[in-house]
């Protein structure tokens, strides 16, 4: 009988429904709990899908969990991971009675004391340099008087980062005095009840509702800024031991702050040792991303955060020691690792549909491998509609028009997009 895995995701972000499909083919029944029209329903790869509220999200949380039984919660964002302490805290609370999905969610996330390590910046890397990982000089900035001290020590340029954030929307590089004093204020401030209204009502995300409600301030840190290029690496661990990894240096994104869309497999010996140190710290496990700062002048490897969650390259099998979904498969069941089919030999790979969007005459899109799920035409579509719509958003701000403004024509893209599949 094939191991259930529940893909858990408070956002409708693509990649997600890619770690699915690649957890679907290393041998795991997947059930999914995510808001309305997620990607995730596009999918064969996905058995039945349930409903998470942004309203009440531990319940709904809890409900997938009951009904599906699974062996293993995968979390596809960075609230997802914080509802899962949350759940793992209220179920702690009912004594034996909760014991059973406790359980579950340490073997998905890895060992409870870590919890509030992962989700806290600035306690995050105090561990990294307490086992010996190169990391910036990063502290948690509670005021204004705190961020005066900092920049008096520090200097300049300096990141500000605010915890519960992801995909870079609370990472803010500052260069001047002005700068930081207003990214401080707009980084501790709680997301505004109109920001949360109009994204319950035009995106149909609840998540903003609560935090907007309940006015707390998020915590913000402060970090010295590393000049060089950033790299990542995620992996899949069991109980502290790093099972499968990939390393990847950036190459393109789609804005400064933002997620990657080019990204080139590297071998970097002080990533996997820093990636190994943590995970054996923290006795992590399921699947972890860490991002790095590669220094320019030096080549040394900074790590500046951990993603607890998949990530955008998670689903990509490259080879032994490559694959992450096997890894976990054989983990779950105790048989041995049955690796897929190395997708590309190429190193360069482009995401689909992020480095179409930044520029669908991108060469990295004819040299590299272009990541597109073929095997699922309306994922495919979906995600077409997707770069459209976000197209459209970019127009109406005044930005230069791209090709989705120009052409507006689905069927006609859909036949550019497969005809340079076969160049």
């Amino acid at each position: 009988m094939k191991p259930i895995v529940l893909v858990a995701t408070t956002s409708r972000w693509f990649p997600t429904a890619r770690f699915a499909m690649a957890l679907n083919r290393a041998g795991f029944t997947v059930d999914a709990v995510c808001p309305p029209h997620h990607p995730l329903s596009k999918i064969s790869a996905v058995r039945r899908t349930y409903a998470y509220s942004g309203l009440f999200p531990l319940s709904s949380l809890a409900s997938a969990v009951r009904n599906t039984t699974p062996s293993l919660i995968i979390p596809g964002d960075d609230l997802t991971t914080r509802h899962m302490h949350l759940l793992h805290e209220k179920e702690q609370n009912r004594g034996s009675e909760g014991k059973k999905t406790c359980s579950l969610i340490e073997a998905s996330l890895g060992s409870a004391e870590s919890f509030s390590l992962i989700l806290e910046r600035a306690s995050f890397m105090r561990v990294a340099q307490e086992v010996g990982v190169r990391v910036p000089t990063t502290g948690v900035v509670r005021d204004s008087e705190d961020l005066q001290l900092w920049i008096a020590r520090n200097g300049f340029p300096m990141v500000l980062k605010a915890d519960g954030t992801s995909g870079g929307s609370g990472v803010r590089t500052v260069a001047t005095q002005e700068e930081s004093d207003a990214a401080y204020r707009e980084l501790k401030a709680p997301p505004s009840l109109a920001r949360a209204a109009k994204r319950a009502l035009m995106d149909r995300d609840q998540t903003l509702i609560w935090p907007s409600l309940l006015r707390r301030p998020r915590s913000v840190s402060a970090q010295t800024m590393i000049v060089g290029h950033e790299a990542t690496s995620t992996v899949a661990c069991w109980k502290g031991t790093v099972l499968a990894g990939l390393h990847f240096e950036v190459v393109n994104k789609k804005y400064a702050a933002g997620p990657a869309t080019v990204m080139r497999l590297i071998e970097n010996i002080e990533m996997t040792s820093a990636v190994e140190k943590m995970a054996r710290r923290l006795k992590l496990s399921g699947v972890h991303g860490f991002d790095f700062m590669l220094e320019s002048h030096t080549g040394n490897a900074y790590l500046i955060e951990v993603n607890p969650r998949t990530t955008q390259v998670g689903h990509l099998t490259l080879g032994p020691g490559r694959d992450l979904p096997a890894a976990l498969a054989a983990a779950v069941t105790g048989m041995e690792i049955q690796q897929a089919p190395k997708v590309t030999e190429k190193n360069m790979v482009a995401l689909f549909p992020q480095e179409w969007m930044r520029d669908p005459a991108s060469p990295f899109i004819q040299s590299g491998y272009h990541d597109v799920p073929w095997e699922e035409p309306r994922l495919v579509e979906a995600c077409m509609r997707h770069a459209l719509k976000q197209g459209d958003a970019r127009s109406m701000q005044g930005k230069q028009p791209t090709v989705y403004q120009r052409t507006a024509n689905l069927p006609l893209i859909k036949a550019e997009l497969n005809e340079s599949r076969h160049e």
